[in-house]
């Protein structure tokens, strides 16, 4: 008995089209690589015409429901509108208006509000003007503490509360939905601000350059990215009439494929490299490839590339950028059932074949049916079922909206409508099991093995299983002196609903023949199909086509 570790290293490395009896000149339809759509994203809104992202060929920018939305779009959603400063933040710097609670004990007693005044002093009585402008909330205690004693060194206590700040009116600018001077807190946040102006136009709008500007000099600059991937923003205490601008969205390129989510992501100047990129966006574990498509000067370009090659790709404005899980497994697993030793799964190279793991596989011979080995594959199953529901759509399109020109003929109208719909919706329930007939004649048949195939290596069986439309389906013992119908005899003979004329006999190797056409083996299948009830002779051969088709697909006789 070979094991798996020299199976792994012994199976050649030829490609599929040279195994001997594999049948094929390629790789398979299903393992082909898929094309790449020719539209990337129906999101995606590059105008390949003027090499930008979500702007017409005239010039005009126009956003939809169904546009990419940029990164970032979600962040007004958040509730920043509805939360304020209570001004008591420590780091809050005192400023003319202010108010503070004063509280003094032990050697001289007071108690009184203070107000700063104009010049950033507040007068407490006894001790004179107080500078307190610029000091921080946490500093104010000290401060003023330190003057009181000052004058009354021995046994004075002081406590200061900053009680009220003044409040501040910012003016919200440049691309946001709603423009405007809006009132809050000096220690507002500046999200706060931007969303009583309802957020950023997510057509025009940067997320990347906000400006607080002071005396016509920007105090400061937010790059909202590094708050949505960092939690990281400016926080300046605000003074009345400083403005917020958000400004221009700078260049954009649109991201789709396979990500956590499509956006379109603003870099902070063109010739941005990929590695920028793949910092924004969150890609999925198993991302291979880029497909890069935009503009270079007039000409539009294409590339398909690498993921560790595209870090050093210059990115521009209008850029479509498609990330892709491309890359070839370079094993795949199979499965075993039925009788064998050894384990049932098996890790391959991709190029193996079933010969080779059949020769690596130990039976005992006295029990195992070495000749009906057959497979059962995922996709054959998922190509029976769809051939089968076209059959189904056929069926209903041809028959149940046909006219009658009779009452007569309409009354059989309906009483076919109605086998026919019970009919569909009982077959639509059938599931294909995928049965990939690899045995003929005594003979397997050498084929490439596919990820996920389940090689069945079934036990000898003296049996013959007799089911369908019988009056008693069961199982009887093999006799070589019996033909098929002795042992439909032996199931009580024929229901009253059988079709004597179709019988199927199911071999154990998967194969499926007419009776008359093959010999009964042990381990066979005897399955008796039923008669159509309906007198249209299109009908009834439609009908038996699908029951042929879902006999041979899942080894029943769907009961009508």
């Amino acid at each position: 008995m070979a094991s798996l570790l020299a199976l792994t290293l012994w199976l050649p490395t030829a490609s599929a089209q040279e195994m001997p009896g594999s049948g094929t000149s390629g790789l398979s339809e299903d393992e082909q690589a898929k094309p790449v759509p020719e539209e990337i994203d129906d999101r995606a809104r590059a105008d390949w015409s003027v090499g930008s992202w979500g702007t017409s060929g005239k010039g005009e920018t126009s956003i939809d429901e169904e546009s990419l939305p940029p990164f970032g779009a979600h962040l007004f959603e958040g509730g920043f509108r509805d939360t304020r400063a209570d001004g008591v933040n420590p780091d809050y710097r005192v400023v003319p208006g202010d108010q503070i609670n004063l509280r003094v004990w032990g050697a001289v007693e007071m108690q009184s509000v203070l107000s700063v005044d104009s010049q950033g002093n507040v007068f407490i009585a006894g001790v004179g003007p107080v500078p307190v402008q610029g000091a921080s909330a946490g500093e104010l205690n000290s401060r003023i503490t330190g003057a009181i004693r000052s004058v009354y060194p021995e046994n004075v206590e002081v406590y200061t509360n900053l009680q009220g700040v003044q409040p501040v009116a910012l003016y919200v600018t440049g691309f946001v939905n709603n423009p405007g001077r809006y009132a809050g807190v000096p220690t507002d946040s500046l999200l706060y601000f931007i969303a009583q102006a309802e957020g950023i136009d997510p057509v025009m709008g940067s997320y990347r350059q906000v400006d607080v500007i002071r005396n016509g000099k920007v105090i400061t600059s937010a790059d909202l990215y590094d708050f949505l991937l960092e939690g990281e923003l400016p926080r300046p205490q605000f003074k009345d009439g400083d403005t917020i601008i958000v400004r221009e969205k700078g260049p954009t390129v649109a991201v789709t494929g396979d990500v956590a989510r499509p956006y379109a992501f603003e870099l902070v100047e063109d010739g941005s490299n990929g590695k920028t990129l793949l910092d924004l966006a969150r890609l999925k574990s198993d991302v291979s490839h880029v497909l890069l498509r935009g503009f270079r000067g007039d000409k539009p370009i294409s590339q398909y590339v690498a993921l560790d090659d595209f870090t050093s790709t210059p990115l521009k404005n209008g850029d479509d950028v498609l990330f892709s899980s491309d890359q070839r497994e370079e094993y795949i697993v199979v499965q075993l059932e039925g009788s064998f030793f050894g384990p049932s799964r098996y890790v391959l190279p991709r190029d193996a074949s079933l010969h080779e793991l059949l020769d690596a596989v130990a039976v005992p011979p006295e029990l195992t049916a070495t000749k009906d080995v057959s497979i059962r594959r995922e996709s054959v199953a998922e190509r029976q079922k769809i051939a089968l529901e076209e059959n189904l759509q056929r069926l209903e399109s041809t028959y149940l909206g046909a006219s009658s020109s009779t009452p007569e003929e309409a009354e059989i109208r309906v009483k076919e409508a109605e086998l026919i719909t019970e009919f569909v919706k009982r077959a639509r329930d059938v599931e294909p099991n995928g049965r990939l007939v690899v045995a003929d004649n005594g003979q397997v048949t050498n084929l490439r093995l596919r990820d996920g195939d389940v090689v069945t290596l079934p036990e000898h069986s003296d049996s013959i299983l007799i089911s369908g439309e019988v009056v008693m389906p069961q199982s009887v013992v093999f006799r070589p002196d019996r033909d098929i119908k002795d042992y439909i005899a032996s199931a009580g003979g024929f229901s009253s609903r059988a079709d004597d004329d179709r019988i199927l006999v199911v071999h154990a190797n998967g194969e499926v023949a007419q009776a008359g056409e093959t010999t009964v083996r042990p381990g066979d299948e005897i399955l008796v199909l039923p008669k159509v009830p309906t007198k249209n002779l299109q009908l009834a051969t439609n009908i038996t086509q699908i029951l042929y088709q879902i006999a041979i697909a899942a080894k029943v006789a769907l009961d009508l």
